[in-house]
């Protein structure tokens, strides 16, 4: 137990982050009640608000975002299906809280004040600060009740997860035999029957052709397309307006000196002796006499610690590492064992600790971290984030302004130019649905192809195609949709058809020549050798998936062996298995490491096997799925 209150309290740092953020992916249950509206869903009567799916939409755009650099669309966030995929993950989420309380995996009261004592934002010289605790909820805009409730949830689903996750099962032998699968290598050799040699025996006369035209419109067809001009309104271009001077350097340094710095961390080793419960304090007595016998066993041989806390010490979670409870930083114990932590240098040994969990024999193992870098070292680093602070206020500033000058005088990009100081830009053409490359995507292109644009010939009114992003766009050339003319396309049709034809003779005689192969016998070909092995864990960048499948699978007992499949380009490709090479001794590091991929994979399985099983028998309403529905 003490494990996992240790565990937990850095689970209770990232759940206060994702608060603070404030793109929190759960709701609190207090908070949902007091939000009022009706629920979005429920699952089991467990509720999910609006303001709860809002959130987590605002957390997934905001991760999207990041990863992409600020280029996305956000027009894939009002996309149905996208919507529908978080409410899912809701709902399989909060089922799982719901099963978990079932199961009696939320930590208790205790536990969970000791979290949060322990938890440094909540902290001052080590020491749980009432007042900076309420200070941090009212800023929030929380009361106790619901944060802790947040973390209950939080808590209870992460147990909830791990009981899957981490108990995957995978054999000794089925990790034999998939390594032994994974790295055999085979060499192969390929002959490719190309169609370029049969086409001389195929003719399309204009007859089979225009037959093709007329059957196939879609194909010829040609969607509306335009050229415009356009200026990008970005925080970025108004960098070069912003400055940092040296005094608001130096402040932004001291307000976020944590920012800059590596908090000391310390990993020690402990025995914990714990009383018996049923013993009152004649059971106190007898576990602090264990632990000072234990003590004068230590200091007699210290290099036999981990040797007793394996004997010794009841704390599950460390006794079989030789107590090792890893690195932790001041604050993350309870109290006393973290005194008495902070006050051992490498290799010392404390006396009897007593803690609300028993009583511990301490020895600090190493000592990392506890350095701040200079400021002279951070100075570019700052000056740059206060100048992009300062340009992404003066784009919030100049933002409805730079709408108004597109929209207003709209003969001309040049005042909304002039504002953004950007130039206006030329696209290349554009096609009406067909999104291309930034910043053409949904909501720009839907502007292009508006009425305001095309019609009457005016200037869009700002688009924003990313959180600091805004575009405007004004018509340069216009061409309607419509289809290409047979006599237009008619020699690509023969070309096209003439090719299908001689694709069609080549794999005819790819699909013979195999069964030579096969029944043994001789064919004369031009083999040519692969460059690399063939494996499933390295398969052949020129061989396609579906070659690569019929290689590893096919009957090595005897060599040479055969396999052949129809190129996607066209023809036929011809394979030969020349050897098989097979994997060498298997070390036991490489047998852990697959053993743990392979659990990993069947315990997320696990999970989500029981979390579709929990929906199928869960009672599940939501504005997405029928009422009382199950699963």
């Amino acid at each position: 137990m003490f494990d996992y209150v240790h565990e937990n309290k850095r689970v209770v740092q990232i759940v206060l982050l994702l608060i603070i953020l404030p793109f929190a992916f759960w709701g609190v249950s207090s908070y949902r009640q007091s939000s009022g509206g009706d629920a979005l869903a429920t699952v089991d009567g467990e509720k999910i608000t609006q303001q709860e799916f809002d959130n987590a939409l605002r957390q997934q755009e905001a991760q999207m975002s990041q990863m992409m650099r600020g280029r996305v669309d956000p027009a894939i966030f009002d996309n149905p299906e996208f919507k529908l995929a978080i409410l899912n993950q809701l709902i399989s989420q909060k089922l799982l809280v719901v099963k978990a309380r079932a199961a009696g995996l939320e930590p208790t009261d205790r536990q969970l004040a000791q979290m949060i004592s322990g938890a440094q934002a909540f902290q001052t010289d080590g020491q749980f600060d009432p007042k900076k605790y309420d200070a941090w909820l009212r800023n929030q805009g929380m009361s106790p009740a619901m944060l802790e409730s947040r973390l209950k949830e939080d808590l209870a689903n992460g147990q909830m997860t791990d009981t899957y996750r981490q108990n995957g099962y995978a054999s000794s032998a089925v990790v034999e035999d998939l390594i032994r699968a994974g790295e055999q290598k085979r060499m192969v050799s390929l002959v490719k029957i190309a169609p370029d040699a049969f086409l001389k025996q195929v003719k399309v006369d204009e007859a089979a052709a225009k037959k093709y035209y007329d059957e196939n419109q879609a194909e010829f067809a040609t969607p509306e397309r335009a050229r415009v001009e356009y200026v990008i309104l970005s925080a970025d271009s108004l960098l070069s307006e912003t400055s940092a001077s040296a005094d608001e350097i130096k402040d932004y340094y001291e307000k976020h000196r944590e920012d800059y710095s590596v908090p000391e961390q310390r990993r020690a080793a402990h025995i914990l002796i714990t009383p018996d419960p049923k013993a009152g304090e004649a059971g106190k007595k007898a576990a602090r006499e264990q632990a000072e016998s234990i003590l004068q066993q230590v200091r007699q041989a210290p290099g036999k610690f981990a040797e007793l806390a394996k004997k010794y010490s009841k704390d599950p979670g460390s006794a079989a590492k030789g107590g090792d409870v890893g690195f932790f930083g001041r604050g993350m114990m309870v109290k006393p064992f973290d005194d008495a932590a902070f006050s051992l240098k490498p290799g010392e040994i404390s006396g009897v600790v007593q803690s609300d969990y028993g009583f511990h024999i301490i020895k600090l193992l190493e000592v990392k971290g506890g350095s701040t870098t200079p400021l002279e070292e951070v100075k570019a680093a700052i000056a740059r984030k206060i100048k992009e602070q300062k340009a992404g206020d003066k784009f919030a500033e100049l933002s409805e302004k730079f709408n108004d000058a597109a929209y207003t005088q709209s003969d001309s990009l040049k005042p909304a130019a002039e504002l953004a100081k950007a130039p206006v830009q030329q696209s290349g053409w554009l096609e009406k649905g067909q999104r291309g490359a930034y910043p053409w995507a949904d909501k720009a292109l839907q502007a292009v192809f508006s009425d305001d644009v095309i019609k009457k010939k005016r200037n869009s009114s700002a688009i924003e195609i990313a959180s600091d992003k805004l575009l405007a766009v004004r018509l340069l050339d216009y061409k309607p949709a419509g289809t290409q003319r047979f006599a237009d396309v008619a020699d690509a049709i023969r070309k096209k058809l003439m090719r299908q034809q001689a694709g069609e003779l080549a794999a005819k005689q790819g699909q013979a020549m195999l069964a030579q192969l096969q029944h043994g016998d001789k064919v004369s070909l031009k083999w040519a050798a692969e460059k690399e092995p063939v494996s499933r864990m390295h398969p052949a960048s020129d061989m396609d998936s579906e070659l690569t499948r019929l290689v590893l699978q096919a009957d090595v007992s005897k060599l040479p062996a055969y396999v052949g499949v129809e190129s996607p380009q066209g023809g036929y490709v011809l394979a030969r298995v020349d050897a098989v090479k097979e994997t060498g001794p298997i070390d036991d590091a490489k047998r852990a490491g697959y053993a743990q991929q392979l659990r990993q994979a069947i315990g997320e399985e696990l999970l989500q096997a029981y979390i579709a099983d929990a929906r199928k028998n869960a009672s599940i309403s939501s504005r997405a799925f029928p009422a009382n529905s199950k699963g």
